[in-house]
């Protein structure tokens, strides 16, 4: 279970930080709330997954899952430029992300 709840508390990253891209610095007050929202569901998420895996494998996945998901975000619905250097970055990110999943012995 734990590795399913760091992959809810990843997704809910992405939805966070996307949900504050769109507040606008915080003077919209719906995106401001799904922001605030989604931040305590993934914080929650992170809680239990950690109770099993290791702290830095743990932080590091979630992060990285939050990280690639903005990426992806970004590109297909915000516009953003999509580079050699930014894809292979992200492969990287990626790469690391399993191998840290690999190796975690969970």
């Amino acid at each position: 279970m734990a590795w399913t709840f760091l992959g809810i508390a990843g997704l809910f990253e992405v939805v966070w930080a996307t949900a504050m891209k769109y507040s606008e610095g915080f003077t919209k007050l719906g995106p401001t709330a799904l922001t605030f929202i989604a931040m305590v569901i993934s914080f929650a998420f992170l809680s239990f997954s950690l109770k099993t895996l290791p702290l830095g494998t743990g932080y590091a996945i979630w992060t990285g899952i939050g990280a690639a998901g903005a990426f992806v975000v970004g590109i297909l619905f915000l516009g953003e430029a999509l580079t050699l250097g930014l894809v292979i970055s992200i492969f990287l990110l990626v790469c690391g992300i399993v191998g840290l999943k690999l190796s975690s012995g969970h």
